[in-house]
Parts: structure tokens; C-alpha cells; sequence
């Protein structure tokens, strides 16, 4: 068993537990929260004694091996340094960190103490994203990456009528770009490797980050295009097209319905069906990469990680989107 701890307890932290309560080597045994009041009702939902509002506590914790991260963007890499430091291996949330910096020293001390250290991306180990690499032979030449994820988000209601909630917050270093946006990212940089460009546009709100917004990279035989949105919602598909068909994917951030359509309008369904939900696979392979003595997941890699936090600088650069994170 991997004795898991976890840091937040909002609705993802939630989905996490829902989708992990199957695997047979997940076992939560902690929780931290920073009143004592949400750390104990969140832990007695799922059963668990022991309860932190300390962090630094809580890293020094034998009764933990490893601790899920989903905090704040701007908290990543200050609590998964505090934790590999430790001897805890870390799965955190995605973006990794507010930065390349902050990736850069998330890494080193990961080397340093030989603790895992992984990115919590979902859509690259899932099924449906699986079967998209398989059989991307088949489309021929690509030609062009597109990529939509444009959610209304729940938090913006609330901010219209005067609420700046976290997730329109600088200071925690949130905006479309980066809850968003690197669902798209993330995908294309673990199909085709770094791209030779990227160029970025973005609309901003009054609390000082994007809204929603765009990027066109190139590739040396293709280029790919990106939307990005937290204030409307998009009903489009995203695709990557080549000279013999296109793949068709329903959600990129969760693919479930992938279809190739060829050039002769017949069409190949290369949907997988899931056995276990979503969040499932990324703790699945995390325990994986523990068990088995590696550093880093294959697919979820430093490499990986560090191409989209770098696009992801780069485009905030180019949009003059710029954190308390980055001083």
C-alpha cells in the first residue's frame, strides 16, 4: 500500500478520492486543510483519523508516503519541495508550478532526495488518449493539432456580481491559460515534442487575468492551433488532421469518443472503453513509478512537464500575464 496524504479539500481533491477508492495500493491515512474544522469533516467523510493544519507537521508525518497536491497553482512548488525534502514522493496538480524556475527547482530537489515527482495530468493517461497515440499513424502526414477546452466557469457568475473567487486571482497564479489551456498543451507536447514557435493572444478580466484565449504553434510539417476559455463554452470537437483522415476527439481533456474519419468519408471508431474513472490512471501510474524504483512517470515525464511549463511562460510573456510567482 502507498500511504497517500492530501493538501486541499475542494471538489478536485473530492474526485480524486471518489476515482482512487478502487485502486487496490491507494490508501489515504491523512489530510491536511488550514482550519481544523474543514480538515476534520472532510476526513471523516472518507474515514481518517489523522488530520494536519501543519504542513511542515505533516511532511515530518511517518504514517504517509507520498501526498497529492491541490492547492493553489501558486502553492505547488513551495509544498512539494517541503514534502520531497522529506523523503514524501509528490503528485501534483496541474500546472506543475507557476513557472519554469519553480519546475526547474521542483526537479532538482525530486533528483536529490530520489522521490518520485509527477505532474497530475489525466488526459495523457487515459484510454481514449492511448488509442489516439496508437493509431495516429494512420491519418498519414499531420498537418494540424487543434484543440478546444472553453468552460464556462461555476466561479464566474460570482465574479461578475463582485466575488473575485481564486480561480480569476493573480496572486495565485490562475487565468484560463493555465487551468485550461494546458489540458491542450500537455497532449500535443507528449504526441510531437516542442514545437518550433508559439504566439499568443489572450482577453483579460479587471482582476488581472485572462479570461480566455489562443495560440497558434508551429511544427517543421504542421502547425497547431489552441482555444482556451473560462467565460463561454465551446460545443466544438478538437482534431488532428492529416493527409489520409482525421481524428476526432470529443473532450481533450477527457477523451472518451475518438474517431478517425478517413479521406473516403468512412470512419473507424477508436474509442477505448474506461474500466475505472478518470483520475484513476494518473494515481495509477504515479504508484507505478514509485513500486517500480523509477524517478519519473514515461509518459507524465520532467521533459514533458517542463516543454508545457516553458510554452506556458512563454505565451504569458507574450500576453503580459505576469504573477507575484514570478518576482
Amino acid at each position: 500500500m502507498i500511504r497517500f496524504g492530501v493538501i486541499g479539500t475542494n471538489w478536485i481533491t473530492d474526485r480524486f478520492l471518489q476515482d482512487t477508492k478502487t485502486l487496490p495500493e491507494f490508501s489515504l491515512t491523512a489530510v491536511y486543510s488550514r482550519t481544523e474544522e474543514k480538515a476534520k469533516q472532510f476526513a471523516g467523510k472518507y474515514k481518517v483519523d489523522r488530520i494536519f493544519t501543519d504542513l511542515e507537521k505533516m511532511a515530518e508525518s511517518e504514517h504517509i508516503d507520498a501526498v497529492y497536491i491541490a492547492s493553489p497553482n501558486a502553492f505547488h512548488a513551495e509544498q512539494a519541495i517541503l514534502f520531497m525534502k522529506k523523503g514524501k514522493h509528490v503528485l501534483c496538480e496541474k500546472p506543475l508550478a507557476s513557472n519554469v524556475a519553480e519546475v526547474d527547482a521542483m526537479m532538482a530537489v525530486a533528483k536529490e532526495h530520489h522521490v518520485v515527482l509527477m505532474e497530475a495530468m489525466k488526459t495523457t493517461l487515459l484510454p481514449g488518449f492511448k488509442s489516439i497515440q496508437k493509431n495516429l499513424h494512420k491519418i498519414g502526414k499531420v498537418r494540424r493539432y487543434f484543440a478546444s477546452f472553453c468552460k464556462y466557469s461555476s466561479r464566474y457568475d460570482a465574479y461578475k456580481e463582485g466575488t473575485v473567487l481564486n480561480a480569476f486571482r493573480p496572486e495565485f497564479s490562475n487565468g484560463s491559460l493555465m487551468d485550461l489551456g494546458v489540458y491542450c498543451l500537455y497532449p500535443l507536447v507528449v504526441l510531437f515534442g516542442e514545437p518550433k514557435s508559439v504566439q499568443a493572444t489572450a482577453t483579460f478580466l479587471e482582476s488581472g487575468v485572462d479570461g480566455q484565449g489562443s495560440l497558434l504553434l508551429t511544427y517543421d510539417t504542421f502547425e497547431a492551433v489552441i482555444m482556451h476559455s473560462k467565460i463561454s463554452d465551446s460545443q466544438v470537437s478538437s482534431e488532428i488532421q492529416g493527409e489520409k483522415g482525421t481524428i476526432v476527439i470529443d473532450n481533450i481533456s477527457t477523451p472518451k469518443k475518438v474517431e478517425l474519419m478517413y479521406r473516403d468519408v468512412t470512419v473507424e471508431a477508436l474509442t477505448t472503453d474506461s474500466t475505472e474513472t478518470s483520475m484513476y490512471y494518473e494515481a495509477e501510474e504515479f504508484i507505478h513509478v514509485i513500486k517500480s524504483g523509477q524517478q519519473q512517470s514515461k509518459v507524465n515525464s520532467f521533459q514533458h512537464s517542463r516543454i508545457t511549463a516553458t510554452l506556458l511562460e512563454t505565451a504569458r510573456k507574450q500576453i503580459g500575464l505576469v504573477y507575484p510567482s514570478d518576482q
